[in-house]
């Protein structure tokens, strides 16, 4: 990752998964943006929309969700191998596939973004929650296909319990305390975060 005009050879990989609308992509933009701030070689890749742009013909089986999660895996190690910090913002709902990243990858941290579902459904502006209840949209997460809870993630937000900028700055904290020491200091002075922020 390159700080300033201090680089190394590692990136990482910081992924936010947890339900729809439970705040992953607001959590990952902010902490793009602070990090970013700080000096730091940056990128957000947003689950929704990579998929939109690149992986159009995938579905929503199992094996597509599947291979989605992977190939959006595959863009980030590209990236995290050259240096770059990389934030995901993606559901990725099941533990095996998300492990599997986690094996592939390296330095990598799994944020779950929790919020109870009935919190995620009043913040779904799009209304998706209620289709998929009415059976006009099939294999929605959380409703008719299944949200499988990391165990031990680097990082947890409530989002349902605590501020935007709460959840980031937990991230946030995580992610300064495992930088490379010749650049930890300096970021976590430059985010105005103690060391060892809470998680």
């Amino acid at each position: 990752m390159t700080v300033g005009n201090d680089q190394t050879s590692e990136g990482m990989t910081i992924w936010l998964t947890g339900l729809p609308s439970a705040g992953k992509t607001t959590i990952g933009s902010q902490v793009t943006e602070q990090l970013r701030a700080a000096g730091l070689n940056v990128e957000f890749l947003d689950g929704d929309v990579i998929r939109k742009r690149l992986f159009s013909e995938l579905g929503y089986t199992k094996h597509d969700r599947d291979e989605n999660v992977l190939r959006l895996a595959f863009l980030a190690h590209l990236l995290s191998r050259n240096g770059v910090i990389v934030v995901v913002a993606a559901i990725a709902p099941y533990r095996a596939i998300r492990q599997r990243i986690r094996e592939s990858s390296t330095n990598f941290v799994e944020v779950y973004v929790n919020a109870l579902s009935s919190v995620c459904e009043q913040r779904d502006v799009k209304g998706l929650y209620r289709k998929a209840r009415r059976g006009e949209l099939i294999g929605f997460t959380g409703v008719d296909d299944p949200y499988e809870p990391p165990v031990q993630p680097e990082v947890e937000c409530r989002t349902d319990q605590e501020t935007i900028a709460e959840s980031a700055a937990k991230v946030l904290g995580y992610v300064s305390d495992h930088l490379p020491a010749s650049a930890a200091v300096d970021v976590r002075k430059r985010l105005q975060i103690p060391r060892s922020a809470p998680s």
